[in-house]
Protein backbone atom coordinates (compact mmCIF):
# COMPACT_ATOMS: atom_id res chain seq x y z
CA UNK A 1 0.00 0.00 0.00
CA UNK A 2 1.29 3.61 -0.86
CA UNK A 3 1.70 6.13 1.49
CA UNK A 4 1.65 9.79 0.66
CA UNK A 5 5.04 11.59 1.11
CA UNK A 6 4.25 14.34 4.42
CA UNK A 7 6.61 17.09 3.99
CA UNK A 8 5.79 18.47 7.63
CA UNK A 9 3.76 17.59 10.64
CA UNK A 10 0.30 18.66 10.94
CA UNK A 11 0.57 19.72 14.14
CA UNK A 12 4.17 21.92 13.23
CA UNK A 13 2.31 23.00 10.57
CA UNK A 14 -0.46 24.15 12.47
CA UNK A 15 1.74 25.81 15.14
CA UNK A 16 3.56 27.86 12.38
CA UNK A 17 0.90 29.25 10.69
CA UNK A 18 -0.39 30.23 13.92
CA UNK A 19 2.62 31.76 15.10
CA UNK A 20 2.94 33.62 11.27
CA UNK A 21 -0.42 34.62 11.35
CA UNK A 22 -0.74 36.12 14.82
CA UNK A 23 2.49 38.24 13.81
CA UNK A 24 0.78 39.64 10.72
CA UNK A 25 -2.29 40.73 12.79
CA UNK A 26 -0.26 42.43 15.48
CA UNK A 27 1.60 44.19 12.97
CA UNK A 28 -1.01 44.94 10.58
CA UNK A 29 -2.49 42.71 7.08
CA UNK A 30 -1.04 45.18 4.56
CA UNK A 31 1.47 43.37 2.92
CA UNK A 32 0.61 40.25 4.15
CA UNK A 33 2.72 37.26 2.29
CA UNK A 34 4.73 39.49 0.38
CA UNK A 35 7.77 39.93 2.35
CA UNK A 36 8.26 36.56 4.14
CA UNK A 37 11.26 34.44 4.30
CA UNK A 38 10.90 31.72 1.80
CA UNK A 39 11.05 29.11 4.20
CA UNK A 40 8.34 30.93 6.50
CA UNK A 41 6.28 31.21 3.14
CA UNK A 42 6.58 27.34 2.41
CA UNK A 43 5.28 26.32 5.97
CA UNK A 44 2.25 28.60 5.87
CA UNK A 45 1.13 27.32 2.55
CA UNK A 46 1.49 24.21 3.99
CA UNK A 47 -1.06 24.48 6.52
CA UNK A 48 -4.66 25.15 6.69
CA UNK A 49 -6.88 28.07 8.79
CA UNK A 50 -8.33 27.35 11.90
CA UNK A 51 -11.01 28.29 13.39
CA UNK A 52 -8.95 30.33 15.89
CA UNK A 53 -6.90 32.24 13.20
CA UNK A 54 -10.07 33.40 10.93
CA UNK A 55 -12.01 34.32 13.72
CA UNK A 56 -9.11 36.63 14.54
CA UNK A 57 -9.80 38.00 10.94
CA UNK A 58 -12.09 41.39 9.59
CA UNK A 59 -13.76 41.07 6.89
CA UNK A 60 -11.50 44.03 5.45
CA UNK A 61 -8.25 42.31 6.48
CA UNK A 62 -9.54 39.12 4.16
CA UNK A 63 -9.95 41.31 1.20
CA UNK A 64 -6.54 43.19 1.80
CA UNK A 65 -5.24 39.23 1.98
CA UNK A 66 -7.08 38.51 -1.53
CA UNK A 67 -5.43 41.50 -2.94
CA UNK A 68 -1.98 40.56 -2.31
CA UNK A 69 -2.82 37.26 -3.53
CA UNK A 70 -3.77 38.81 -6.49
CA UNK A 71 -0.50 41.20 -6.45
CA UNK A 72 1.86 38.22 -6.52
CA UNK A 73 -0.03 35.98 -9.10
CA UNK A 74 0.38 39.13 -11.18
CA UNK A 75 3.82 39.53 -10.43
CA UNK A 76 4.54 35.47 -11.03
CA UNK A 77 5.66 35.33 -7.29
CA UNK A 78 3.19 33.25 -6.17
CA UNK A 79 3.67 31.06 -3.19
CA UNK A 80 4.34 27.30 -3.68
CA UNK A 81 1.34 25.13 -2.44
CA UNK A 82 2.07 22.05 -1.27
CA UNK A 83 -1.82 20.48 -1.77
CA UNK A 84 -1.34 17.10 -0.66
CA UNK A 85 -0.60 18.83 3.10
CA UNK A 86 -3.53 20.75 2.99
CA UNK A 87 -5.65 18.62 1.83
CA UNK A 88 -4.05 16.43 5.10
CA UNK A 89 -5.46 19.64 7.24
CA UNK A 90 -8.28 20.45 6.09
CA UNK A 91 -9.93 16.53 5.76
CA UNK A 92 -10.87 16.85 9.57
CA UNK A 93 -13.30 20.45 8.79
CA UNK A 94 -12.77 23.54 7.10
CA UNK A 95 -12.90 27.03 8.26
CA UNK A 96 -12.74 29.17 5.29
CA UNK A 97 -12.49 33.19 5.46
CA UNK A 98 -14.19 34.31 2.38
CA UNK A 99 -16.88 33.36 -0.05
CA UNK A 100 -16.14 34.41 -3.43
CA UNK A 101 -19.25 34.56 -6.15
CA UNK A 102 -17.17 34.21 -9.40
CA UNK A 103 -18.50 33.79 -13.37
CA UNK A 104 -18.24 30.20 -15.22
CA UNK A 105 -15.74 31.66 -17.41
CA UNK A 106 -12.42 29.55 -17.44
CA UNK A 107 -10.37 32.14 -17.75
CA UNK A 108 -11.13 33.25 -14.06
CA UNK A 109 -10.85 30.68 -11.64
CA UNK A 110 -10.37 32.66 -8.39
CA UNK A 111 -8.23 30.05 -6.10
CA UNK A 112 -5.48 30.94 -8.50
CA UNK A 113 -5.94 34.60 -9.17
CA UNK A 114 -6.22 35.20 -6.01
CA UNK A 115 -3.22 32.65 -4.81
CA UNK A 116 -5.21 31.06 -2.10
CA UNK A 117 -5.26 27.28 -0.88
CA UNK A 118 -7.53 25.01 -0.33
CA UNK A 119 -9.80 25.92 3.01
CA UNK A 120 -9.05 29.61 2.17
CA UNK A 121 -11.94 30.43 0.75
CA UNK A 122 -15.64 29.03 -0.88
CA UNK A 123 -15.84 29.35 -4.15
CA UNK A 124 -19.06 29.36 -6.48
CA UNK A 125 -19.29 29.63 -9.78
CA UNK A 126 -22.47 30.76 -12.18
CA UNK A 127 -22.02 32.22 -15.61
CA UNK A 128 -22.70 36.05 -15.14
CA UNK A 129 -21.48 35.71 -11.28
CA UNK A 130 -25.73 36.35 -10.46
CA UNK A 131 -27.13 35.24 -7.22
CA UNK A 132 -30.43 33.45 -7.57
CA UNK A 133 -31.98 31.45 -4.56
CA UNK A 134 -29.53 28.81 -4.40
CA UNK A 135 -26.50 30.79 -4.27
CA UNK A 136 -27.84 33.22 -1.78
CA UNK A 137 -28.75 29.84 0.27
CA UNK A 138 -25.15 28.91 -0.26
CA UNK A 139 -23.77 32.23 0.35
CA UNK A 140 -25.88 32.14 3.71
CA UNK A 141 -24.59 28.79 4.59
CA UNK A 142 -20.58 30.26 3.98
CA UNK A 143 -20.86 33.03 6.43
CA UNK A 144 -23.64 32.34 8.60
CA UNK A 145 -23.22 29.10 9.26
CA UNK A 146 -19.80 28.19 8.33
CA UNK A 147 -18.33 31.78 9.49
CA UNK A 148 -16.71 33.18 6.36
CA UNK A 149 -16.26 37.30 6.91
CA UNK A 150 -16.66 38.39 3.41
CA UNK A 151 -18.44 37.81 0.08
CA UNK A 152 -16.81 38.83 -2.89
CA UNK A 153 -18.69 39.18 -5.92
CA UNK A 154 -15.88 38.96 -9.63
CA UNK A 155 -17.36 39.62 -12.47
CA UNK A 156 -14.59 39.81 -15.04
CA UNK A 157 -13.98 41.49 -18.29
CA UNK A 158 -14.96 40.22 -21.89
CA UNK A 159 -17.59 38.01 -19.70
CA UNK A 160 -19.85 35.27 -22.42
CA UNK A 161 -22.62 35.83 -20.47
CA UNK A 162 -22.84 39.79 -20.32
CA UNK A 163 -22.52 39.21 -23.75
CA UNK A 164 -25.71 36.81 -24.17
CA UNK A 165 -27.77 39.33 -22.38
CA UNK A 166 -26.60 41.83 -24.33
CA UNK A 167 -28.04 40.07 -27.77
CA UNK A 168 -30.90 38.77 -26.03
CA UNK A 169 -29.63 35.39 -26.62
CA UNK A 170 -32.11 32.36 -26.01
CA UNK A 171 -31.13 28.99 -25.19
CA UNK A 172 -32.61 26.19 -22.87
CA UNK A 173 -32.21 27.19 -19.37
CA UNK A 174 -29.68 29.63 -20.20
CA UNK A 175 -32.57 32.14 -21.24
CA UNK A 176 -33.51 32.38 -17.46
CA UNK A 177 -30.27 33.17 -16.28
CA UNK A 178 -29.69 35.92 -18.90
CA UNK A 179 -32.60 37.30 -17.63
CA UNK A 180 -31.16 38.11 -14.47
CA UNK A 181 -28.30 40.08 -16.34
CA UNK A 182 -30.42 42.25 -18.45
CA UNK A 183 -31.30 44.56 -15.96
CA UNK A 184 -27.39 45.93 -16.15
CA UNK A 185 -27.60 46.38 -19.57
CA UNK A 186 -30.59 48.54 -18.97
CA UNK A 187 -28.89 50.49 -16.05
CA UNK A 188 -25.78 51.04 -17.72
CA UNK A 189 -25.10 54.56 -18.59
CA UNK A 190 -22.74 54.63 -21.93
CA UNK A 191 -23.03 56.85 -24.44
CA UNK A 192 -20.74 55.01 -27.01
CA UNK A 193 -22.08 51.80 -29.06
CA UNK A 194 -24.30 49.45 -26.48
CA UNK A 195 -23.60 46.04 -28.23
CA UNK A 196 -21.78 42.97 -27.64
CA UNK A 197 -19.04 44.03 -30.35
CA UNK A 198 -18.12 46.95 -28.58
CA UNK A 199 -15.70 45.81 -25.55
CA UNK A 200 -15.68 48.47 -23.72
CA UNK A 201 -20.00 48.71 -23.41
CA UNK A 202 -19.64 44.86 -22.64
CA UNK A 203 -17.12 45.72 -19.77
CA UNK A 204 -19.55 48.49 -17.99
CA UNK A 205 -22.37 46.04 -18.16
CA UNK A 206 -20.15 43.62 -16.31
CA UNK A 207 -19.52 45.84 -13.95
CA UNK A 208 -23.28 47.09 -13.38
CA UNK A 209 -24.39 43.33 -13.19
CA UNK A 210 -21.61 43.29 -10.14
CA UNK A 211 -23.11 46.13 -8.25
CA UNK A 212 -26.58 44.99 -8.88
CA UNK A 213 -25.33 41.62 -7.70
CA UNK A 214 -24.39 43.02 -4.59
CA UNK A 215 -27.51 44.98 -4.11
CA UNK A 216 -29.46 42.14 -4.84
CA UNK A 217 -27.71 39.89 -1.94
CA UNK A 218 -28.08 42.55 0.32
CA UNK A 219 -31.64 42.99 -0.45
CA UNK A 220 -33.02 40.00 -0.81
CA UNK A 221 -31.02 38.04 2.45
CA UNK A 222 -31.98 39.15 5.50
CA UNK A 223 -29.48 36.80 7.36
CA UNK A 224 -26.67 38.00 5.05
CA UNK A 225 -27.46 41.89 4.98
CA UNK A 226 -28.06 41.69 8.92
CA UNK A 227 -24.48 39.76 9.59
CA UNK A 228 -23.09 42.76 6.89
CA UNK A 229 -24.91 45.35 9.60
CA UNK A 230 -23.39 44.24 12.43
CA UNK A 231 -19.80 44.16 10.54
CA UNK A 232 -19.53 40.46 10.87
CA UNK A 233 -19.36 40.46 7.22
CA UNK A 234 -18.14 42.68 4.24
CA UNK A 235 -19.91 42.20 1.11
CA UNK A 236 -17.60 43.18 -2.03
CA UNK A 237 -17.58 43.90 -5.33
CA UNK A 238 -15.20 43.54 -7.74
CA UNK A 239 -13.87 42.86 -11.66
CA UNK A 240 -11.15 40.70 -12.95
CA UNK A 241 -9.28 42.02 -16.25
CA UNK A 242 -8.48 38.98 -18.30
CA UNK A 243 -6.04 41.59 -19.53
CA UNK A 244 -3.12 41.87 -17.07
CA UNK A 245 -4.56 40.00 -14.20
CA UNK A 246 -5.23 42.58 -12.69
CA UNK A 247 -8.64 42.41 -9.57
CA UNK A 248 -10.19 45.99 -8.88
CA UNK A 249 -12.65 46.26 -6.22
CA UNK A 250 -15.62 48.39 -7.24
CA UNK A 251 -17.01 50.84 -5.05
Amino acid sequence: MSVEPDCCSAASVSGGRRRLLTSLLTLGVTGVFASLAPGTLQVAQAAALTREERDQLTPDQVLEILKHGNERFRSGKMRPHDYLAQKRATAAGQYPAAAILGCIDSRAPAEIILDTAIGDTFNARVAGNVAEEDMLGSLEFACAAAGAKLILVMGHTACGAIKGAIDGVELGHLTALLNNIKPAVENTTYSGERSSRNPDFVDAVAASNVRLTVAAIKQRSSVLAGLAKDGRIGIVGSMYHLVGGRLEILT
